[in-house]
Order: structure tokens, then C-alpha cells, then sequence
């Protein structure tokens, strides 16, 4: 036997006792005649002592041991004289009899403790030593706490968890696909799932009326912190349902969610649609924690000598309450400079400060009087003390960049609280976008999502225009700014189908191609069906108010979609290649 007690499991009620405990040195101390050592698992850390009047060749092998070692160690429980009150297992100590090294260990790169010395990098590079800490190891107890109570959850709403393959058929649309060769069958190509959308269609057409899985997914697309080219979903279909029974389901997920892992409960979620959301924050996902919504002034602003609003689509801008004596020239001038940032791109920033005795300054003052600006100040109900901050160009990009201004004003300001927790369903997307560059299509979610019932006639007969128009029936979940889960009712007809394929620019024989089974399905008595998919990982990151899915997911990539520890992806050997029927032309460096 290694252990009869883990390292975080002893209280007051077990002193007397003789047990032992297995695990890795944290750290150890030595005062003479006594050593001290701090011994961790994943369960907690309990102190050792070692006694040189009682022992001295244990006290010897003690004072040798180095961090992480692997050791076990049988004692007595005493109570500590100095207890640590941090430490659940603070009001005790194991006075060692006997200790065993079970293995010794190399001096680690960097610390293993709660707040470690280790870069990002280096600590992918040793991830099986990073994964010692105990904030790594609490996310990814979390992970599995969250896909523990997901499947309890679902499968007391009747749902069948059902495994769909893994090696599947590329399709267009969406990220790009990771391709598998296929050996028996050279020259072709396997791709790995984006999601495993097809198929749990497929099922609601064989009958399974409720299907889930927590299942992997891969898009080879550029990184960032919060995604990965392998990813998590939770995936769920439904069938004989309607938007609103989706909705209420996978709300009543995460209220669940939230209350047995967090402890923390919601009422009703609320809705806004797309436009909407559009409209008051410039995303489709707005971190409604605070308000600072959009005020548009293009009725109070053009017509005067300013020809940058004269010539805008849109003038909008934000109230930040009580910044006004906040921000000096210098500070304005910084924050203009973020702004004309590439991953932003505004062309300019103006500002107006209301100030006490009810003037203001603006940074374009000379344009505009103070009458003109109590106007404005007005329509955001501004107070002495606060700061108006205004874009103006074409509306979609000043939107998109006006809400990259008010998530960084949330920020400084101090408005995302940790802890407080704001969800949203955004409702009423666009059925499809318009590329101008391509002059074509895009669906707004996939090819698959369904029009609103009331545009189904317009779309089988709609113009060009009409078109632009449609609405679909999509859904998003948003909780704290963050996109968690998207889905939608799905086309289950074949004509409507077909129409949409066309849309977004397949051929008859293209379609046919790439989802023939699914549209042939739909002709052997398809029932409606709908379904959802949550970002797994993205969500346990949001619930522990953490913005990197990294920190949740026990062997990640890096930036560069590289996992470090095993070094991949890596060359293959040449006979792997001339198996698979693939040639590559390397050209060696020079």
C-alpha cells in the first residue's frame, strides 16, 4: 500500500493515527534538528517532520531530498504547534517513522506552485509539470465537473449521447478543413469534422428525437487565446421542436450548469435581436455587464463645417461616466493611437468633456458651439464630469469599431466584475451575407440553418435584394461578451434545401456531390429539428472567469498551432509518404 490517506485529507480528529502518505516534495526546510518537508498530490499538501534526536539517518535522508521527488512517508498524526491557517491541513503534521523515495527528480524548469516563474511556452514544452499545479489542475477537475453534470443534465431531458465518426468528407463553407490521406484509396482525402453537423441531422431523421455528445471538433484556421485548431462541443439536436423549446432547454443547461458548479443562480435569460444588438452595442455578442450603449447623432451633427460627419454613413458614439477629468491631452492622444491600431482601424477619435460649470471642450470645438453640444450631451444624457467619445464612417466598420472602444472604456473603468455574470440570446440573425468582393452568398451560420417561417416564400421566389433580407432561425448564447453557443432550426426540405445551395453558389452537381445523403434523407420523411452547439471549452473558461480555453484543456497548442511537449506536427518518413501516395517537394535550406 503507497497511501491510506491522500495529502489534503487529514483534520484535528485523526491525531494519534499511524498513516502513510505518498506524493511529491514541494518543499522542504531545514532547521537542524528538525527538517520540515511539504509533501503534495493533487488532493492538497501536508507537512512532514523529521526529528534528529529520534532519527538521525532519516533526518539525513530527509535533508537530501529534493523538489519533486517522489516519496512515501508512514507516521503518527500530531497537532502542529504552529498551525497555518491557509492550509486545510494546517492544524496537523506527519511525524515520520519510515520514508521511502520512489523516485528521484531532476531539478524542474521552473516552479511547480500556484504562481510559477515559468513562461507560456515553457510550461507547454513540460505540460506534464505544469499540470502539477494546483490552479491547472482546479480547471481541469472543473472540465470534467462541467461535462459530469452536462451529461446528467441532458440525459434526464432524455437525450442519447451518440458518437459520430471522426474521419469524414471535406465539405466547403466555414474554416478550412484538416485532411487525413487515405492509404486504400490513393489520391483521396478523409477530413476531420468541423462539427458533426450532417450527421446529427441524419439522426433526427432516424428517429433519435434528442442526441448529444461531447464531442471534438478541428479547423485549420489562424489562432488566438480562445481557440485551438482541436477543440470541444457540446453537441444536441432536437426534433419536433420549435425555436422557443431549443431555447428553453439548453437556458435550463446552463442555469443548471451555473448553480451546481458555481453556486450561483439566474432568472429568465433575456432576448435581443441581432439588429438590435447591432443597433445599441456594434456586436452580436455584447457584454451586456454595463450599459454605455450607442447613441447615433447623425440628426444633430451633420449640416454644420465639418465635413468628416458631413460625409459619414454613421455618427455614434458612448457616454464614459465620470472620465472626463480622467483623461489629459496626452491620455486622448494614446488612446486615438489604440484605436488607429490595424486590428481596429478607425481613422480618428473625437472626444467632448462635460464639464461643471456646464461648458465643454471638445476636440472638435471649433465646429461645433456649446448649444450644439449640450444637444448631443443631451441624447446621452451626460452629466458634469463625463466624456463623450464619437466615430463616424460607414456603419457597419464604425459599429464593429466603436464596440472594440466601449469593451476597452468597460475595462478601465472597472465594469466587468469578476463574478457577475450577464447571459443573452441573440435571436433573428441574417439568414445570409452579401460578400461584395466575391459578389456572392455566405450563410450567416451554415448552409443548413433555416429561414424564419414567414420568409420561406420569399426566399423559393425573392429577387437578389429580397434575399439580403431574409432572417434566419439562429440563435446565440452570449454570457459576458463571449459567444458559448450558436445553433439554429434547420432546413428538413429538400426544395428549400436545394433553393439555399444555390444561394450561396453550388451547382446542381456540386451540391449532389457534397450533400446528396443528406438531401435524399430529407425525402424518407425528415421531421423539423433544430439543435445547438456550445463551445465546451470556451464555456468552462467563462464560467471560471477565465479568457484562455488553454488554461482548460490538459495538452493544448501554442500560437502557432504547435504542440510543444511532443513536438508536432513533425516530417513523417519518406515510406510513409510513398504508402499514402503523397509527394512532397521540399527544398532543402541551403
Amino acid at each position: 500500500m503507497y497511501r491510506s490517506h491522500n495529502c489534503g485529507e487529514l483534520r484535528m480528529e485523526h491525531v494519534g493515527q499511524e498513516v502513510k502518505l505518498s506524493g511529491w516534495v514541494q518543499t522542504s526546510r531545514d532547521f537542524g534538528a528538525l527538517t520540515f518537508v511539504d509533501l503534495r498530490d493533487r488532493y492538497g499538501i501536508t507537512q512532514l517532520v523529521f526529528n534528529i534526536d529520534d532519527d538521525a539517518d532519516l533526518c539525513e535522508k530527509a535533508r537530501k531530498l529534493g523538489r519533486e521527488f517522489v516519496v512515501a512517508a508512514t507516521g503518527l498524526v500530531r497537532e502542529r504547534s504552529n498551525k497555518n491557517p491557509n492550509r486545510p491541513t494546517g492544524d496537523i503534521e506527519i511525524e515520520v517513522k519510515s520514508l521511502d523515495i520512489l523516485n528521484a527528480s531532476k531539478v524542474p524548469p521552473f516552479t511547480i506552485e500556484d504562481d510559477t516563474d515559468g513562461g507560456d511556452e515553457l510550461r507547454m514544452k513540460y505540460r506534464y509539470l505544469d499540470l502539477r499545479r494546483g490552479p491547472v489542475q482546479d480547471n481541469i477537475i472543473f472540465r470534467s465537473q462541467v461535462a459530469i453534470e452536462t451529461r446528467k443534465y441532458l440525459s434526464d431531458q432524455l437525450f442519447v449521447e451518440v458518437e459520430t465518426p471522426v474521419l469524414i468528407k471535406s465539405t466547403p463553407e466555414g474554416a478550412r478543413d484538416f485532411v487525413v490521406p487515405s492509404r486504400m484509396n490513393p489520391g483521396q482525402f478523409y477530413a476531420l469534422p468541423q462539427s458533426p453537423q450532417t450527421f446529427k441531422q441524419i439522426l433526427m431523421v432516424s428517429g433519435f428525437d434528442r442526441y448529444f455528445q461531447i464531442v471534438k471538433c478541428f479547423r485549420d484556421e489562424d489562432l488566438r487565446a480562445d481557440r485551438q485548431p482541436e477543440f470541444t462541443q457540446i453537441d444536441c439536436e432536437m426534433a419536433f421542436v420549435t425555436q422557443e423549446d431549443i431555447l428553453n432547454t439548453f437556458e435550463g443547461l446552463t442555469k443548471h450548469l451555473f448553480k451546481t458548479l458555481r453556486g450561483i443562480e439566474f432568472g429568465d435569460f433575456p432576448r435581443m435581436s441581432y439588429d438590435e444588438a447591432m443597433t445599441r452595442y456594434g456586436s452580436d455578442k455584447p457584454d451586456i455587464r454595463f450599459g454605455m450603449e450607442f447613441v447615433e447623432l447623425n440628426d444633430v451633427a451633420k449640416g454644420k463645417d465639418f465635413a468628416v460627419f458631413n460625409n459619414a454613413e454613421l455618427i455614434v458614439g458612448i457616454c464614459a461616466e465620470g472620465q472626463a477629468d480622467n483623461y489629459s491631452n496626452k491620455d486622448i492622444k494614446k488612446l486615438t493611437e489604440w484605436m488607429q491600431r490595424p486590428q481596429i482601424g478607425a481613422k480618428g477619435l473625437v472626444y467632448v468633456k462635460v464639464q461643471a460649470d456646464g461648458t465643454f471642450k471638445s476636440s472638435i470645438g471649433k465646429f461645433y458651439s456649446d448649444e450644439d453640444l449640450k444637444t448631443w450631451a443631451d441624447k446621452f444624457g451626460a452629466k458634469p464630469g463625463d466624456m463623450l467619445f464619437i466615430l463616424s464612417g460607414e456603419t457597419e466598420k464604425t459599429r464593429k469599431q466603436l464596440n472594440e472602444l466601449r469593451l476597452e472604456m468597460g475595462r478601465r473603468m472597472g465594469l466587468m466584475k469578476e463574478g457577475d455574470f450577464k447571459p443573452l440570446w441573440v435571436v433573428d440573425f441574417p439568414l445570409l451575407e452579401w460578400d461584395e468582393d466575391l459578389e456572392r452568398f455566405h450563410a450567416m451560420h451554415h448552409p443548413f440553418t433555416s429561414p424564419k417561417k414567414e420568409d420561406v416564400e420569399r426566399m423559393l421566389s425573392g429577387d437578389h435584394e429580397t434575399m439580403k433580407q431574409l432572417r434566419a432561425d439562429a440563435y446565440d448564447l452570449v454570457i459576458n461578451g463571449v459567444e458559448i453557443g450558436g445553433g439554429s432550426i434547420r432546413i428538413h426540405d429538400r426544395a428549400l434545401q436545394e433553393k439555399n445551395f444555390k444561394l450561396l453558389g453550388f451547382t446542381d452537381e456540386e451540391a449532389e456531390a457534397q450533400f446528396g445523403f443528406l438531401m435524399g434523407a430529407f425525402e424518407y420523411g425528415a421531421p423539423p429539428h433544430g439543435g445547438i452547439a456550445f463551445g465546451f471549452d470556451r464555456l468552462c473558461a467563462v464560467m471560471k472567469d477565465v479568457y484562455s480555453i488553454r488554461d482548460f484543456i490538459a495538452f493544448p497548442k501554442n500560437n502557432q498551432g504547435r504542440d510543444m511537449m511532443i513536438d508536432a506536427p513533425s516530417p513523417i518518413a519518406g515510406e510513409q509518404l510513398e504508402e499514402l501516395n503523397l509527394q512532397l517537394d521540399l527544398k532543402s535550406e541551403e
